[in-house]
């Protein structure tokens, strides 16, 4: 008979057992640093968010909700999740003056937040008191910004969430962003519309592009809290800039990608061609993106094939928007297994191993309205890896699971042990009812 003693022991050792198994699948090992010297500590990262409080923040349609409200829930969300080794500020436009002079409105920006060590709930109080009031100064605003992410060599972010155009010309927003460009500090702004009109758009457009930001239309709280997110993560870890690069209309000819980040237009409903070059016992990881930078209609997809230069298909990706978000990507993996080649032992004339040429085409569904401007094309990211691929395919596939079938053996295992020790606690429990 099993006494209560035996099964509480059975549990235990199921479990430790369980937990050394899992354990050892997924420890890794340390090593010691055997005094070897540490790295020079990196500077941690500066990031502006410049927040627009102006009048207009005050309309309410985003999610039932006025556009001020929609950024304060966004920013607590954001504040939350800001990375320890960031330092972070917040500065506004329009929050102060009320009033109708033209030259005193202009003027109304100021350092809500100091650039540094955050403080969430200093912060987040900081944000609550915030009521939409007047101008909207982004040239001055991004001048402060930019005066106050100054010194050192850190990497420095400029983000910018505003709903409407700048209100305080000839002191243009553009051009503000050009100069600060100019000056080879290596300040990067991203701006992000909230619900934007064409002009707008076109400001933020210009503003992100001449410091290599990003643009990002928004139309949700979500939307804005994510990306915002992301824009902070982006500055606390190192970046790639995109080497320029131009497709062609067919792969005869097309530019030759070897490993790395490739930025590139395409018109709306247009084909790029790129080539990659593939070695045996190689593997192509290509992904790409579009960022729709203009207004475009609902429902849109994006393509990313693969295909041998006699243009017969290898693999594709594909992925459909509907216009909840401004970017759209997809990506693909193609092997090119050993022994493929101009011989069948995968080597040419002169014993190398042949390389086979691989036809990257990016393809896109947008469309617009037809006021909208197609030239120049839409922004396109475009990601080249080139690595080694398995030696044997039944180490990297099984059902789907990679080398995690060792950890569904060990499922199987644990059910199986359950079932054994379930069962073996019912006839218990049976055999205490029967002679009771």
């Amino acid at each position: 008979m099993i006494t209560r003693k035996r099964l509480a022991a059975a549990v235990c050792g199921l479990l430790v057992t369980l937990t050394g198994l899992t354990g050892g699948l997924s420890a890794a090992p340390a090593w010691a640093d055997d005094g070897a010297s540490e790295p020079a500590a990196k500077e941690s990262p500066k990031v502006e968010l410049v927040l627009d409080v102006s009048g207009s923040m005050r309309t309410r349609d985003i999610d039932g909700q006025s556009r001020m409200a929609a950024a304060k829930q966004a920013f607590n969300e954001v504040l939350d999740a800001v990375p320890q080794d960031v330092r972070l500020g917040i500065r506004t436009l329009g929050a102060d003056y009320p009033g109708e002079d033209r030259k005193r409105g202009c003027k109304d920006t100021r350092q809500l937040y100091p650039v540094g060590p955050l403080d969430r709930t200093e912060a987040k109080t900081a944000v609550a008191t915030l009521t939409p009031t007047g101008w909207t100064p982004i040239g001055p605003a991004l001048l402060g910004a930019a005066e106050d992410l100054e010194g050192g060599d850190a990497t420095r972010r400029i983000v910018l969430i505003t709903d409407g155009e700048d209100t305080c010309a000839p002191l243009d927003p553009c051009e503000v962003a050009r100069e600060i460009a100019a000056k080879g500090i290596h300040l990067t702004i991203d701006t992000l519309g909230l619900v934007p009109d064409a002009k707008t758009r076109a400001q933020l457009i210009c503003i992100a592009e001449a410091t290599g930001g990003t643009y990002t239309s928004v139309q949700h709280t979500d939307e804005l809290s994510e990306r915002v997110s992301q824009l902070v993560d982006r500055a606390a870890k190192p970046t790639v800039k995109p080497v320029a690069t131009r497709g062609t209309d067919r792969c005869d000819g097309a530019p030759v990608l070897t490993p790395g980040l490739y930025s590139d237009r395409e018109e709306f409903g247009q084909h790029r061609w790129y080539r990659v070059e593939l070695l045996p016992g190689q593997e192509l990881r290509a992904a790409v993106s579009v960022a729709a930078d203009r207004a475009v209609n609902r429902d849109y997809g994006v393509m990313l094939r693969a295909s041998t230069l006699a243009g017969r298909e290898l693999v594709r990706g594909e992925a459909a928007g509907d216009g909840r978000t401004d970017v759209i990507s997809t990506g693909l993996r193609h092997p090119k297994p050993e022994g493929d080649g101009a011989d069948a032992d995968g080597a040419d004339g002169d014993g190398k191993p042949a390389a086979e040429t691989v036809c990257l085409r990016v393809s896109n569904s947008f469309s617009a309205p037809a006021n909208v401007k197609t030239a120049p094309g839409m922004p396109v990211e475009l990601s080249i890896a080139v690595v080694d691929a398995p030696a044997d395919a039944d180490d990297t596939a099984f059902f789907g699971l990679g080398r995690g079938w060792w950890f569904l053996a060990v499922l199987a295992a644990a059910g199986f042990l359950a079932g054994l020790l379930w069962g073996w606690v019912s006839r218990w429990r049976v055999t205490v009812w029967r002679t009771n």
